[in-house]
């Protein structure tokens, strides 16, 4: 037999009831302290430091106001009309002030007590409002808008429909003629419908700078990881250029030498063997950080001897660039040279995106130590148009000059211009770019360079007469490859 489907507005009276047990008799007794203002708050942001430590306790001191706003309500009312008992006045005042002060710890537990307090406070009365005495009426609407600030609309939409439905069937019961039941349905409820805004109004704005501080962090993240990948990719070309370079070298320099000894063609090839393991480990991480549709670039990775070209572009875009250089200019490791140069492409661009008809400057400083970089441009003269890229241009290059142990400043300029400032160190002994035979040019997809990327070292096409080549007897030709290590190791 099948089920009989429930109409949907079976399931809205079944989702009411639920949400009416869950929000008022579920924990009503929990407690749920007011928590402070936070120091950041708007509220109390601009306040002194001395003041702003009291100031956190702010709702508090609103929530205590009221409760001794409606003591004095409720006793001004007892006392003209019940002929000055004094006990009971008092009694009977601070009852609605103790539910309104214990919305601080137990809101919904407050409610329940006010509202069960209601009839005994009429009773109290004797003659006055009924159902709702001067007191109840003030405290019990007071319970409810701070409830309702304090949870969400749900309940406080239960809290104004059980508080009607009390108070009629109090006038049904009482007979009496004065009653207040409807004036306390409409002040209570537009008060609770404003504070019910006013708090989703507010949840709502911190939900959404909350979102917004998690995109930004995740944006930033993901352009990190984006840069990072960059520059593994540009530096598998130079890594595999240079590792390539000592594989090769290293097969062909027993060639060099006529009956070398069994103990240095045993040290090359093991030279030889780890340069192709670290290629084929370089190979199997970079396909960790590759994209699928990666194409190895055909031309060199760029060193600062391509400024000139990169200055020369710029130029023709309609910016002036004057380029200055300090001390006497040295090659440098590739890695180096490669992150100055784009160092220098990024914050040109930023000058062009961002500070249009203005001047700008490029210092390059070789120092014992390193390399300095300085690129500052002037004020724009021009329309700044919004950019159409991702803003994070000063994040990349953080992340190289952060890649070798550099330091880099990025600020305004007293005059509107831009300036960015970086230092990246270089010992006295590192090794330069054209240390293993030449300048370094692009390896192919595999991580291997091209054939004129020997770096010097003689290859099948030597002739005899070549210096250094090897001995033309047949037992001296050997095949160089990078496939598996010489000398039949694994």
């Amino acid at each position: 037999m099948t089920e009989k489907t429930r109409s949907p507005e079976f399931h809205l009276a079944q989702n009411a009831l639920q949400g009416l047990r869950t929000d008022l008799f579920h924990d009503a007794f929990a407690y749920r302290p007011l928590p402070p203002l936070s120091p950041d708050a708007a509220l109390v942001q601009w306040l002194p430091e001395r003041i702003r430590r009291l100031a956190v306790w702010f709702p508090h001191g609103v929530v205590l106001t009221m409760a001794a706003f409606t003591v004095m309500v409720t006793y001004a009312a007892m006392s003209g009309g019940y002929g000055g008992n004094t006990l009971v006045d008092v009694v009977a005042s601070l009852i609605p002030a103790v539910t309104v002060a214990l919305t601080l710890v137990r809101p919904v537990l407050a409610w329940w007590l006010s509202l069960t307090a209601t009839p005994f406070l009429a009773a109290a009365a004797s003659g006055g409002d009924f159902p709702w005495s001067p007191g109840s009426f003030v405290g019990h609407t007071m319970v409810m808008m701070v409830v309702a600030a304090r949870t969400r609309p749900r309940t406080a939409a239960w809290m104004w429909v059980l508080t009607t439905l009390y108070s009629f069937l109090a006038d049904s019961a009482g007979g009496h003629y004065g009653s207040n039941s409807g004036p306390l349905a409409v002040v209570s409820g537009v008060a609770v419908a404003l504070v019910s805004l006013v708090a989703t109004n507010s949840h709502t704005r911190r939900e959404v700078v909350a979102e917004r501080t998690v995109t930004a962090v995740e944006r930033d993240r993901r352009t990190l990881l984006e840069e990072r990948t960059n520059i593994a990719r540009e530096l598998h070309d130079v890594v595999a250029h240079h590792m390539s370079v000592v594989a090769i070298q290293a097969e062909a320099a027993p060639y060099r030498v006529e009956n070398p000894p069994p103990e240095l063609e045993q040290a090359f090839a093991t030279i030889r063997e780890n340069a192709v393991i670290a290629l084929t480990e370089l190979r199997r991480v970079l396909g960790v950080v590759r994209a699928e549709d990666y194409e190895a670039p055909d031309a060199p990775q760029p060193t600062l001897a391509d400024i000139d070209r990169l200055l020369d572009n710029v130029r023709g875009t309609g910016l002036a660039v004057e380029k200055v250089v300090t001390g006497a200019a040295r090659e440098l490791p590739q890695g180096v040279e490669l992150s100055a140069y784009r160092i220098v492409q990024e914050a040109l661009s930023n000058s062009l995106r961002h500070a249009p008809g203005a001047t700008a400057r490029v210092e390059i400083g070789y120092v014992l130590g390193g390399l300095g970089l300085r690129v500052v441009n002037g004020p724009p003269t021009e329309l700044v148009k919004p950019s159409p890229g991702a803003g994070h241009g000063i994040t990349g290059m953080r992340e190289r000059v952060s890649m070798l142990d550099g330091d880099m400043t990025a600020e305004p300029t007293a005059d509107g211009g831009y300036e960015v400032t970086v230092f990246l160190p270089v010992p006295v002994d590192a090794p330069r770019a054209a240390d293993a035979g030449g300048a370094p040019k692009a390896a192919d997809a595999g991580g291997v360079p091209k054939a004129a990327d020997t770096g010097g070292a003689p290859g099948p096409a030597a002739g005899p007469g070549a210096p250094g080549a090897a001995p033309s007897s047949p037992d001296s030709t050997r095949t160089i490859s990078l496939d598996k290590p010489a000398g039949g190791h694994a």
